[in-house]
């Protein structure tokens, strides 16, 4: 049967699927030393609007997306700036002078995301030094709660720290962990490939030179 060749080839070729796997490990693991090693911050923001006109749940949907609409606004160059002027020791020789490089990097430095059916703002800085992704995170959430209102177009919306920043003991980016593990998966899927297609060759080969 056809399904029973392929595992008699596989078993034939473990050997190029083992060496293929670890050479994604290894590719996967020098790719990740190669990224600079950063730490993170995270701290928790909610959001509270006042409106004693509306039930709990429409009340609830809006702050979740008002939350949500902060959390885009988080990754744009205006607040970015105001973030640098916020008056915490934040190291502007960190991002590049370039503004598409600077707004880019920008990008990897911060993230903002909004648990779901709540307005539960959580964000997270990344930097290679972890009192620097502490004063980044501080100071987003400093901005977000001293300037919501002008973000938002509601009224009565106060952002409160609910969690104060927490670092990492070790570094978080990149996930050597995980790029370790995929790249033996990768490695080995293409090993796999690998053998398969030569088998396959092989044996169309016997099959013309017996014909």
């Amino acid at each position: 049967m056809p399904t029973t060749n392929h595992v008699n080839d596989l078993l034939g070729g473990w050997q190029t699927i083992i060496m293929m796997g670890l050479l994604g490990l290894v590719l996967a693991l020098i790719i990740s030393f190669v990224q600079p090693l950063r730490y993170s911050s995270t701290a928790r923001l909610l959001i509270l609007q006042s409106d004693s006109s509306v039930d709990a749940y429409t009340a609830s949907r809006a702050e979740e997306r008002i939350a949500d609409n902060l959390s885009t606004i988080v990754y744009t160059s205006t607040f970015f700036d105001q973030v640098l002027k916020s008056g915490f020791r934040i190291d502007d020789n960190s991002f590049p002078t370039d503004p598409n490089k600077r707004r880019r990097e920008w990008g990897k430095t911060v993230d903002a995301s909004v648990s779901v059916g709540s307005g539960l703002l959580t964000l997270t800085a990344y930097h290679q030094d972890v009192q620097q992704a502490e004063q980044l995170v501080r100071a987003v959430a400093f901005v977000l709660t001293d300037r919501v209102s002008e973000y938002t177009s509601g009224s009565n919306i106060q952002v409160r720290l609910v969690d104060e920043p927490l670092n990492s003991r070790w570094p978080v980016k990149p996930n050597v962990i995980a790029n370790a593990i995929s790249g033996l998966f990768l490695g080995g899927f293409f090993g796999i490939l690998y053998v398969l297609l030569q088998t396959e060759r092989i044996r169309r080969r016997h099959q013309l030179i017996h014909e």
